[in-house]
């Protein structure tokens, strides 16, 4: 039985110490908790007609430069994740479906260093552009029944021969998230 009692207590431990570099951020905007980070609220201009929305401006500072725009079509329940980069920023808008957006900080030098952030973009919430500095993994979980449609924007231009894309599987214990559902 004690020893028992002590297992638990070591595994309760570990859970607190990891839940100490995780934040849960449903909607907020300006700079987030990891360093650099940006969060833009996009205000939807609406009409009969239908709506408008302006993502990113060259007066803004949100990003350094412009490079390439894409979009990306991912099925419910995939998760991508998690890759970084060395010199490009991303900057992302959720089109279309829900997200649950993943961020860690491998940048040695931030005062965020191995830190992880957690935001939900989608059709269910504020829309907003999520600006990814370099240095930072980022990765996401397709919620619900619909699929993800991504607009990406970047600073630089994606190099075939020299793609700057660096990998870390999603179940990566150095990062150690959870990706499972907690409320049904």
């Amino acid at each position: 039985m004690l020893r028992t009692g002590k297992k638990i207590q070591k595994i309760t431990q570990t859970f607190i110490k990891l839940l100490k570099h995780v934040r849960v951020t449903y909607w907020g905007f300006g700079e987030t908790m990891i360093n650099g980070v940006k969060i833009k609220q996009i205000v939807v201009h609406g009409s009969d007609r239908g709506n408008f929305r302006e993502l990113i401006r060259d007066d803004e500072d949100l990003l350094e430069e412009f490079g390439q725009a894409s979009v990306s079509t991912t099925y419910p329940g995939i998760i991508k994740a998690f890759h970084w980069h060395e010199q490009q920023d991303d900057a992302w808008y959720v089109l279309r479906g829900n997200a649950q957006i993943v961020l860690h900080d491998l940048r040695e030098d931030s005062t965020t260093y191995k830190e992880t952030q957690v935001l939900y973009a989608g059709d269910l919430y504020t829309p907003c552009v999520i600006i990814i500095p370099y240095g930072v993994a980022h990765g996401y979980k397709v919620l619900g029944s619909e699929p993800l449609m991504m607009l990406y924007l970047t600073t630089k231009s994606y190099n075939v021969k020299n793609p700057d894309e660096k990998r870390i599987a999603y179940d990566d214990p150095s990062i150690g998230f959870d990706w499972t559902v907690k409320h049904t």
